[in-house]
């Protein structure tokens, strides 16, 4: 595991104000800025809304330029514009390489590109991770960051950069390492650390 170390940064006043409001609601934040210009953002456990609220006060608060997809329907006139300002990427998953292929297309297309995403797909339990973050990772040879809203501390952080092998029970094995112990809002709810097979 990868752990770049932090560098001090000037903040907006709008950072500030999102930094304090996580303070404030009793949070701690850590960030480690990326290595490279491109990679993926691993984000667990995800199980309530409330993820959503403090993500984006993080998101802000660090002025991390993340984006994260969506079906290219959601993305018709009026909230088009506004949902790929927000960081929403439209894939059209009729397309023949489906949504894996087109969002490596997306990052050969790009200088930078960073890509948050909930491994679950769900905020209710599941007994297992949906394996597109890891395929994409490896198929854009790009880094995974690993993201996490643990409510057990109440830290949020990305602290972590981590290169996929390709052995997936290994790099399986890592997850659950790094996760252990990072608890959800709701803890029952969280998906288990595995692929479906």
């Amino acid at each position: 595991m990868n752990q770049p170390s932090s560098t001090a940064v000037e903040r907006s006043w709008f950072q500030k104000v999102c930094l304090g409001l996580l303070s404030l609601f009793g949070w701690r934040s850590v960030f480690v800025p990326p290595p490279e210009p491109k990679g993926v953002i691993l984000v667990y456990p995800h199980t309530s809304n409330w993820d959503f609220i403090v993500g984006v006060l993080y998101r802000y608060g660090y002025d991390l330029r993340a984006q994260w997809i969506a079906k290219h329907s959601a993305f018709r006139w009026p909230l088009g514009p506004v949902l790929r300002r927000m960081g929403g990427i439209p894939i059209d998953r009729r397309k023949a390489q489906g949504t894996i292929g087109a969002l490596v297309d997306t990052y050969r297309q790009r200088d930078s590109l960073w890509i948050a995403i909930t491994p679950e797909g769900t905020r209710s339990h599941t007994d297992h991770w949906k394996s597109g973050f890891y395929r994409i990772a490896l198929a854009a040879d790009v880094p995974c960051a690993l993201g996490c809203i643990d409510y057990k501390t109440k830290t949020i952080s990305i602290d972590t950069y981590v290169r996929f092998s390709g052995d997936s029970e290994k790099d399986l094995a890592m997850l659950r390492e790094y996760y252990d112990g990072k608890r959800a809002l709701r803890p029952e709810k969280e998906g288990d650390i595995r692929f479906r097979g």
